[in-house]
C-alpha cells in the first residue's frame, strides 16, 4: 500500500514568551485534524517541541497535496484564533501569508513529506527541533548513513552496506530549489565539505540505492520568506528505520554528540543541541536548542505510538553533557564563536551598528 507521511509544523503562539503552546491551542489544532480521520487522512498525531506544534498525518494523496496542506493550514489558523484569544506571545507568528495557495511551501510552516510502498512492518522516527536552523541535523544525518561507528549496519548489513544517495539543498538560494545529489560512501568527503556549513547547505533527503525514500527534512528559511527575522526555522524530519535502512538505535545514537548549532536566544547564538522528551517546553536558559524523537510503527497507514525515544534514562547524561557544553559556550557572551556570524545574525541592530562604525573608520596618515 502506497502511503504518504506528512509532518507539518508551525509556531502559532506560546505562553510567557517562546516557551510552549497552551493546552487550549493544542486541543484546538488536534480536534481540527482528528475530525478528518477516516476522511481526508488515515491517521494523525499532534504534539509540540518547545513552541512549535507539529502535525503528523498519514494518507494516500501524495506530497504537496492541497487537501492535506490545507487541512494543516486551517488547523493552524484555528489555533491562532485561540492563541490570540488567550493573549499568547507570537500568535500566528509562522503563518506568513494571508491566503492559502495550494500548499504550505513558502508560507511559513515547515514540512517534511515522504511517499513509499508500505513494508510489512513500517517503523519510522519523526525528529522535531526548536530554537535552531534548518541545518541543525546535518552532522547527525551524516553520521547515520556514513559513519560505521554510529551505524554498524554499514559494515554488518548487506543491504545497508550498498550505500545511499543524499540530496543537499543550498537554502540561501532564493530563485528556486538549488540542489545536488551525492552518493555515499563514494562522495562522502564532498558531502562533509557541504554539510559543515549548517546555515547554507542542508540535507533535504536520503534515498537507498534502489531509490526508496529513507529520510526527508524541512528546508525552509523563514527570513527568506518574510524578508526579516520572524523566528528560527526549527526543522522537522522523517526517517524510516530497520531492514534495508539503519536501525532505530543507529538513527538515534548520533544525537548523543549534542553538536553546537546556531539558534538560541534571539536566534543569534551558538549552543549545543539537547535531546529532550516529547512535548517539552523550550529551554529557559538562553533558549538552548532542543530536539525530540517520536518513534512510530505503521500498518495500512494506521499509527502505533509514539514511543518517546529520548526518554530513555541514558539520555539524561546526554542532556547534562549538552548543558555543560552550552554553559561553556555562553560564558564567552558576545565574543567570537559564541555568537552567529554577522551574516547570520537574526536581528539587524548589530549589523546597523557595524555600518555606522564603518563610516567612522579612517586611514591613518
Amino acid at each position: 500500500m502506497k502511503i504518504t507521511l506528512s509532518a507539518i509544523k508551525a509556531d502559532i503562539g506560546s505562553i510567557a514568551g517562546h516557551t510552549q503552546p497552551s493546552a487550549a491551542v493544542l486541543k484546538t489544532v488536534r480536534d481540527f485534524i482528528f475530525r478528518e480521520k477516516g476522511n481526508k487522512i488515515i491517521d494523525a498525531y499532534v504534539g509540540h517541541c518547545g513552541d512549535d506544534i507539529h502535525i503528523l498525518m498519514t494518507h494516500t494523496h501524495g506530497e504537496n497535496n492541497e487537501q492535506i496542506h490545507g487541512l494543516a493550514w486551517n488547523a493552524f489558523q484555528e489555533g491562532t484564533k485561540m492563541a490570540k484569544a488567550e493573549g499568547l506571545y507570537g500568535a500566528g507568528q509562522d503563518l506568513l501569508k494571508d491566503a492559502f495557495t495550494g500548499n504550505v511551501h513558502g508560507m511559513g510552516p515547515g514540512y517534511a513529506e515522504m511517499t513509499f510502498e508500505e513494508r510489512e512492518s513500517e517503523p519510522f522516527i519523526m525528529f522535531a527541533a526548536d530554537k535552531t536552523g534548518p541545518g541543525a541535523y546535518n552532522f547527525m544525518f551524516y553520521k547515520m548513513f556514513c559513519d560505521e561507528s554510529f551505524t554498524p549496519g554499514l559494515i554488518l548489513s548487506p543491504a545497508v552496506k550498498k550505500g545511499f544517495m543524499y540530496t543537499v539543498m543550498d537554502v540561501n538560494y532564493t530563485e528556486g530549489d538549488k540542489v545536488v545529489e551525492l552518493s555515499v560512501p563514494e562522495e562522502r568527503l564532498d558531502l562533509a565539505t557541504l554539510l559543515r556549513d549548517e546555515n547554507r547547505f542542508v540535507v533535504e533527503g536520503v534515498c537507498s540505492r534502489e531509490g526508496e525514500h529513507v529520510l526527508k527534512n524541512s528546508t525552509s528559511r523563514l527570513h527568506n520568506i518574510a524578508g526579516k527575522y520572524v523566528g528560527k526555522d526549527d526543522p522537522i524530519a522523517l526517517v524510516r528505520a530497520q531492514k534495508n535502512f539503519p536501525a532505530t538505535e543507529e538513527l538515534c545514537a548520533p544525537f548523543r554528540i549534542a553538536p553546537f548549532v546556531t539558534g538560541d536566544a534571539r536566534g543569534s547564538h551558538i549552543m549545543a543541541l539537547m535531546p529532550v522528551t516529547l512535548n517539552s517546553p523550550a529551554s529557559s536558559d538562553m533558549c538552548n536548542p532542543i530536539v525530540c524523537a517520536a518513534g512510530f510503527s505503521m500498518k495500512n497507514g494506521k499509527l502505533t505510538g509514539p514511543v518517546d525515544l529520548f526518554a530513555d534514562p541514558m539520555w539524561d547524561a546526554i542532556r547534562k553533557k549538552a548543558q555543560k557544553k552550552s554553559i561553556f559556550m555562553r560564558e564567552q557572551g558576545w565574543f567570537g564563536a559564541a555568537m552567529a556570524t554577522t551574516e547570520e545574525l537574526s536581528y539587524t541592530a548589530m549589523r546597523d551598528t557595524l555600518a555606522e562604525l564603518d563610516k567612522k573608520f579612517h586611514v591613518r596618515k
